[in-house]
């Protein structure tokens, strides 16, 4: 255990736990331990149990060793690996614990080990006690009292909400965690309200049942007489004994809750760091006043969910910031190619706050060519996202020097090398005339593409290919390959990344077999294309990021053929809306599609003024005929903006959104698509089959 940066502190032999006195009660603490980093993370009380000031521990496990005696320890650590390699969830012992001025207590912890999907065990949450005044008699006596056994049981629920609340990595996935039925409902409460402190103001985030929401307290200044309020300013639990007391205390919120027949009620501040995240309310029905066993119990719940809480906000802001991060880096628009169609995707790793090295690029190259890209720097942080903006940018700067593929992947073999970074990268890119339909293809230690002939017949095209950037520099080998292949006006090729195919314990090979058979499958159009193979990483989840580019080469064009529209729409233009306006409907009506023409172009208007009116950017509006089946008119509004639409119902408060319910109706279907750096709103239209 030692290489996981593990100390056995919490985890000592079983024995049976027999809590009787208040002193054990008033020293009950939390941790949660970070089995990979080493870190072990305890609140107040825990602090104390161990004789520790804040400022004296560091966070890792390994230097509260020296609190506890080598005999202990050795034995601890004996229980640690016998708990991880039976598989046990959950865990409960004794240990010595030496305090400052020599003397020496008795501790108890229980808890339980959490793994990840591969079933390694990853954290450990649970609860710490003194035990030293109910080891006083005979080490091995039963529960005593009713009381006694009451509190136990009570404990014992407290400890399974902390491990309910392990996997929780959003503020949401915390309040369903305590508004599940097998959580604080087993307390007896018969209402939960959670706020959480954001601005000076405290924000109702959960309340249930949803009948006992009360009007006005959704948003409540700190200052203000309400004992949620009151909680968070002194930073100490209230606990409301009867309907009287109640009443007397908050006569302004009283008259608001005498329906839900509340007889008393425990207000908790949630504080982790010694700093108020917000409070939560356990409103009960069928009892009066708490004794100090029960209140201690609330107190310790209190304090593990506010450790919950802290460290989904925590996870929360490194996942935005890493998405950020991650699609700043990455092309913020993909240009239009002359004869051809792409889309490309990109999927954040079901780990929120690792940050990927993936990216895809389309480069315009002169004489009708284009270069297309895929890469994957190694490791998921903000090194390997930083090593991937640059080593795009140099690639994309060599390419279009006019240096031919091998060269490109060399050069830049040659500057990953150069950058001293310990980071490698897989790299695929292909050069096509688009014109000829002849492509070149080198490819640096990265999977091979896909095929797709114009009659849905998919192939992998096995290619040589070189080490990967960075490596081939340092062992002098920077020889690439280039594949010649011909894309068939029709074809589609696929370039993506290893966390499409590759899943845990599954062979690479029937990954790619799997997707070969997607690919196949799916869809004509290579935007819904691109989502129906994105989508299966969102099935399967994940801790791998994906990215995708599709490139189709076109049909070639004939004077005056008609079957698709693309206008730019810069903002504060209205002669561009305008102009946008006109040419739609004269498409739509010259396309056979005059019966619904009116439909099409209010529709189209909405789309593109909302567009121009919540981003900064311009609109791109695209109509296109779709054949196959049923023929049916599209049409796409893109944008720069990654914030999706919400449709909003004739009660919801605000006055945007509500042109959506306008394209819900008059449209046959209508969706939002992520489009590298922004999205995609689209509708469809049925058609006239004899228009």
């Amino acid at each position: 255990m030692a290489d996981r940066g593990a100390s056995a502190l919490s985890l000592p032999e079983n024995r049976p736990a027999a809590p009787d006195t208040i002193l054990a009660l008033n020293h009950m603490g939390s941790f949660d331990w970070d089995l990979d980093a080493g870190l072990f993370h305890m609140d107040a009380r825990a602090h104390e149990i161990f004789d520790l000031r804040p400022d004296e521990y560091d966070g890792r496990a390994t230097s509260l060793a020296a609190r506890v005696p080598p005999p202990d320890a050795a034995r601890l650590d004996a229980t640690v690996a016998r708990a991880i390699k039976d598989g046990s969830e959950t865990y409960g012992a004794y240990f010595r614990v030496r305090r400052r001025d020599g003397t020496v207590r008795w501790a108890h912890s229980q808890g339980a080990i959490r793994r990840d999907g591969s079933g390694r065990p990853d954290r450990v949450v649970g609860l710490l006690r003194d035990a030293t005044r109910e080891l006083a008699d005979s080490p091995g006596r039963a529960p005593r009292t009713a009381q006694e056994e009451a509190f136990r049981q009570q404990a014992g629920i407290v400890e399974a909400v902390s491990a309910a609340l392990a996997h929780a990595r959003s503020v949401q996935d915390v309040i369903d965690a305590l508004k599940d039925t097998h959580g604080i409902r087993h307390l007896g409460a018969a209402s939960v309200v959670i706020g959480l402190v954001e601005a000076g103001r405290i924000r109702l985030v959960a309340e249930g049942p949803t009948e006992s929401f009360v009007p006005g307290t959704r948003i409540t200044r700190i200052d203000e007489p309400y004992p949620m309020s009151e909680v968070v300013r002194t930073l100490v639990p209230r606990f409301i004994e009867s309907p009287e007391e109640f009443a007397e205390e908050y006569p302004i919120l009283w008259p608001h809750i005498t329906e839900l027949h509340i007889t008393s009620a425990a207000y908790l501040p949630l504080i982790a760091q010694a700093r108020p995240l917000g409070a939560m309310g356990l409103l009960y029905s069928d009892r009066r006043g708490f004794s100090a066993e029960e209140r201690a119990v609330l107190v310790a719940l209190g304090s593990s969910i506010a450790q919950s809480l802290q460290r989904a906000m925590l996870y929360e802001q490194e996942k935005d910031l890493a998405q950020g991060l991650q699609q700043a880096m990455l092309p913020r628009t993909i240009p239009s190619v002359r004869g051809a169609d792409v889309a490309v995707r990109y999927r954040a790793a079901a780990l929120g706050r690792d940050i990927g090295g993936d990216w895809y690029d389309l480069i315009p190259l002169p004489g009708g060519r284009v270069g297309a890209v895929i890469g994957d720097v190694q490791g998921h942080d903000t090194h390997a996202a930083a090593v991937m903006g640059q080593l795009r940018i140099v690639l994309r700067a060599y390419a279009a020097e006019g240096h031919t593929p091998a060269t490109v992947m060399a050069r830049a073999s040659v500057f990953l090398d150069e950058l001293d970074t310990d980071r490698f990268a897989t790299c695929l890119y292909a050069q096509a005339d688009l014109t000829t339909g002849v492509v070149q293809v080198v490819r640096a230690g990265h999977l091979d593409p896909l095929l797709r002939d114009a009659d849905g017949t998919t192939r992998r095209l096995d290619l040589e290919g070189g080490l990967p950037l960075g490596l081939s520099a340092e062992f002098g080998r920077l020889e690439y390959p280039v594949a010649t292949l011909e894309l068939d006006p029709g074809n589609t090729l696929l370039l993506c990344t290893d966390g499409l195919v590759e899943q845990p314990g599954a062979d690479l090979d029937d990954g790619m077999r799997e997707l070969a058979e997607r690919f196949a499958e799916g869809p004509d159009d290579v935007r819904e294309l691109a989502g129906s193979l994105i989508a299966m990483a969102e099935e399967r989840g994940g801790d791998d990021d994906v990215a995708l580019l599709l490139l189709r080469r076109r049909e070639p064009e004939e004077p005056g053929a008609r079957g698709r529209l693309r206008q730019h729409v810069a903002p504060g233009d209205p002669e561009a809306l305008a102009r946008a306006r006109h040419l739609i409907g004269a498409e739509v009506r010259a396309w056979g599609a005059g019966e619904r023409a009116d439909e099409i172009e209010l529709v189209a208007d909405e789309l593109i003024t909302n567009a121009l009116m919540h981003t900064e950017g311009s609109a791109t509006v695209t109509l296109r005929l779709l054949t196959g089946g049923e023929r049916r008119l599209r049409v796409e509004v893109e944008d720069s903006s990654s914030a999706l639409p919400r449709r909003r119902e004739p009660q919801d408060d605000g006055v945007s959104g509500r042109g959506l319910l306008l394209v819900d109706r008059l449209a046959d279907a209508w969706g939002v698509e992520a489009r590298g750096g922004g999205k995609a709103v689209w509708c469809e239209f049925r058609m006239n089959p004899d228009g």
